[in-house]
């Protein structure tokens, strides 16, 4: 009998190949569309000013097989702009450990305020990640800081979009 070429790799082979040659962390990552703050606002139960007391690790679940784990920040809430019928007094706010699960880093046991927009699960817990809206107090804008009081929860129908072209007149149009 004669040669015969060996069989071409399956591409299941190549892929496993492919997926051990990776280095370690290029592919563990947590991305966000840019959004306008009306939209967070509109988008999220909650939105808070509030400074941040401590922080403790704390596991994600009361299940002991899970590994995961949360940063659970104790808050001393200054002022709530939405959410009032999820709850009353926030106390705590949760997000993951690890940034690449979108986990915040928050700066503690400081006079830095926040503006935090987050969601409310079923048991009253809030959480917030990276892709939320959060804010030192002091780099929002006097308009953005009137805007939470009286216009953005107001025009959740109109969405803001961000231009990514460049701007043109009416006449550069044709219009």
């Amino acid at each position: 009998m004669g040669w015969s070429p060996p069989a071409p790799p399956s591409w299941a082979l190549l892929l496993r190949l492919l997926v051990l040659l990776q280095p370690w962390g290029l592919g563990e990552a947590c991305s966000c569309a840019p959004a306008h703050p009306q939209l967070h606002v509109c988008r999220s139960a909650l939105v808070i000013r509030a400074k941040i007391s401590s922080e403790k690790v704390v596991p994600a679940s009361e299940d002991p097989a899970d590994t995961q784990k949360m940063i659970r920040y104790e808050i001393k809430q200054i002022k709530m702009f939405k959410g009032f019928e999820k709850v009353k007094d926030v106390q705590y706010i949760y997000t993951p450990l690890d940034s690449s699960l979108c986990g915040v880093k928050l700066e503690a046991n400081s006079q830095r305020q926040y503006l935090l927009t987050g969601q409310v699960h079923s048991d009253g817990k809030v959480f917030i990640h990276l892709c939320n809206y959060i804010k030192p107090w002091e780099d929002l804008t006097l308009v953005q800081r009137e805007s939470l009081n009286h216009h953005y929860h107001l025009n959740c129908g109109c969405h803001v979009r961000r231009c990514l072209f460049l701007r043109l007149s009416r006449e550069e149009w044709g219009l």
